[in-house]
């Protein structure tokens, strides 16, 4: 959802305004998100995404934010939070705000900017709800607990249901082992998936691609605003 309003507003910003104003919004927009994965190294299991090597390189890469800008929040740490991520946003619902009083926009398309920045500050700001809000403590441990005790106990049963003595099939051991087996991987799996899942935004191989969220919405962004600028300086 945040990757989809920043090509909104790509797509509202060359179409309607200065190419000049219109690269800042976009960069303003997309340091926004950088920044925002970078904050969730304040809450949750952390994030392995740092400002000085993720945010600074692609600010280096793309000049996203000036020196100056950046001076300007160098109040804001960015590894503790979200509050340099919405700052970007209150950022560029000024620039939209003093673009409609220069006379660059009407209103409508103002609100059509405001309301899109909006929900990319929602849905960013969604993305900290969830994290802030892993499991408690005490129910991993809980369920471990459970893993423990039923476990063993359900071997046994299985142990004790398959016979003894004369009363005893190979087949059946067999079948009743598998099963067993089964059983732990199941549950033991499944545990370990819901720890997994409490950190989405890490740097194991089943968590959400980070880099590929922002690699991308950085090159549709500037293709959009290439792509338009481009034909309106050839016409």
């Amino acid at each position: 959802a945040a990757s989809g309003r920043i090509q909104d507003i790509a797509g509202l910003a060359c179409a309607n305004l200065p190419s000049e104003l219109a690269e800042r919004l976009v960069g303003h927009m997309n340091a926004a998100q950088i920044s925002g994965y970078v904050g969730l190294n304040a809450i949750g299991h952390g994030s392995p995404y740092s400002k000085t090597h993720f945010f600074d390189y692609y600010n280096a890469q793309h000049q996203l934010v000036t020196e100056d800008e950046m001076k300007l929040c160098s109040h804001l740490d960015m590894d503790s939070g979200g509050d340099f991520m919405k700052s970007m946003c209150t950022w560029c619902q000024i620039q939209i705000s003093q673009a409609r009083k220069d006379r660059l926009i009407d209103t409508y398309q103002e609100q059509q900017f405001q309301d899109r920045i909006l929900a990319f500050r929602a849905a960013m700001d969604g993305m900290y709800d969830y994290t802030a809000q892993p499991p408690h403590f005490f129910y991993i441990h809980f369920l471990i607990l459970l893993s423990a005790l039923y476990l063993p106990l359900f071997a046994v049963d299985t142990g004790y249901g398959a016979g003894w003595g004369e009363d005893t099939n190979i087949e059946i051991d067999i079948l009743n082992g598998l099963i067993v087996l089964l059983q732990c991987i199941f549950v033991v799996g499944l545990r370990s998936l819901g720890t997994n899942m409490i950190d989405p935004f890490g740097d194991d191989l089943e968590d959400l691609s980070v880099i590929l969220y922002v690699e991308s919405t950085l090159k549709s962004s500037q293709e959009i605003l290439h792509s338009a600028f481009g034909l309106s300086s050839n016409a």
